[in-house]
């Protein structure tokens, strides 16, 4: 799938200025996170699993 295919969005805790924000994009096989002020910066990705061990742990405190 190419970056122009996922559906990227930013955390609803993102100023409007758009500093400082990374972009997800969520798939049934992978998390896709890139740099939301450089869009040809290539993006990196992670499966789901990996993506869940650190937010959960970060998640429950």
């Amino acid at each position: 799938m190419s970056t122009s295919e996922l559906d990227w969005f930013k955390s609803s805790y993102s100023s409007a200025q758009g500093d400082s924000c990374v972009e997800l994009a969520v798939t049934e096989q992978a998390i896709h996170v890139r740099d939301s002020k450089d869009l040809n910066r290539p993006h990196f990705t992670v499966d789901r699993e990996q993506w869940t061990r650190p937010v959960g742990y970060v998640v429950g405190g």
